[in-house]
Formats: structure tokens, sequence, C-alpha cells
């Protein structure tokens, strides 16, 4: 006969355990749609007797695969923006000052990439320099790749 210790006891409680475990599957699931225009998905019928609730069961319904599948964005071709198109004429006329946009862009993506806790100045000189937020510096981040993607020469 096996003899049990205390560590192959737990052990053989857990087995058996998992062993005849059996999985909980709900049988009907009811779904309707409320008077907003939600629908919703329950094992118990609506409580509103005015609502109309459809039956799925649970066996009809096909398993999703495991894992994400990431959405795939479809690019549309876009017409040039005003943006762009400024950024097209300072490129035409002065070479100088897109270079020095450029790398001022690169500079601050830099910094603002590379360090969390950033402090700004008020542009009124009597405030105090406050702390830039995180929605700040997600925004300030999206501005410089804009500028790159606008006055760097891409190579």
């Amino acid at each position: 006969m096996l003899k049990m210790t205390r560590l192959t006891a737990p052990l053989f409680y857990i087995f058996w355990l998992c062993l005849l475990g059996q999985p909980v599957v709900a049988g009907v699931i009811y779904t309707w749609v409320d008077e907003q225009g939600v629908t919703h998905y329950s094992q118990q019928p609506p409580e509103q007797e005015q609502l109309k609730a459809s039956q799925l069961y649970s066996e009809d319904i096909e398993r999703a695969k495991v894992g994400y599948v990431a959405p795939i964005k479809k690019e549309q071709p876009q017409a040039v923006s005003e943006l762009e198109k400024s950024a097209a004429l300072i490129k035409e006329k002065d070479a100088k000052q897109a270079q020095s946009i450029c790398e001022n862009a690169k500079h601050n993506l830099d910094v603002l990439t590379t360090h969390n806790k950033l402090i700004r100045k008020s542009e009124d000189p009597t405030k105090e320099p406050e702390a830039m937020t995180e929605e700040e510096r997600q925004t300030a981040i999206a501005q410089q790749q804009e500028r790159i993607k606008l006055f760097c020469d891409k190579k």
C-alpha cells in the first residue's frame, strides 16, 4: 500500500480532484436588446417581461481560436492636408529652416521618449513651472513624430 506523507497527501487529493472534476458548461444563453439598443447576453432571461429574449445553446456556439489576432488596418489614400502643403512649401523655399525643424523635432522626440517626468515652463513668467502629464507627453511625442515625417528627408 502507498504510504501518505505530509507532502504526498495534498498532491494525491489535488490529482483526484482534477481528474474527477468536470468543467462547468452553460446550457442556455439568453440574448436580447433593451430600449436603448444595447445587446445583452445572460444565463438568466431578462427581468422585464416585455423584452423578448432569444435562446442560444452553448453547444451550438463555435469555439473561438485561442490567442489574439490583431486587426489589419487598411491604408486608404488620403488627400494632402494643409499641414503637409505648408511643410512642402517650407522645404521648397528654405531648406535650412526645414533642416532646423527636423533636427529640433528629433531632439525633442529623444528627450520625450527617454524621460518620463518632465517639467515645462509656463508662457506666463509669473507662474511656476509645472509637471507635464502623461497624456501631454504622448501628445507631444505624436506631434514630434509628425514633424519628423514632414520635414526630415527620407533616405
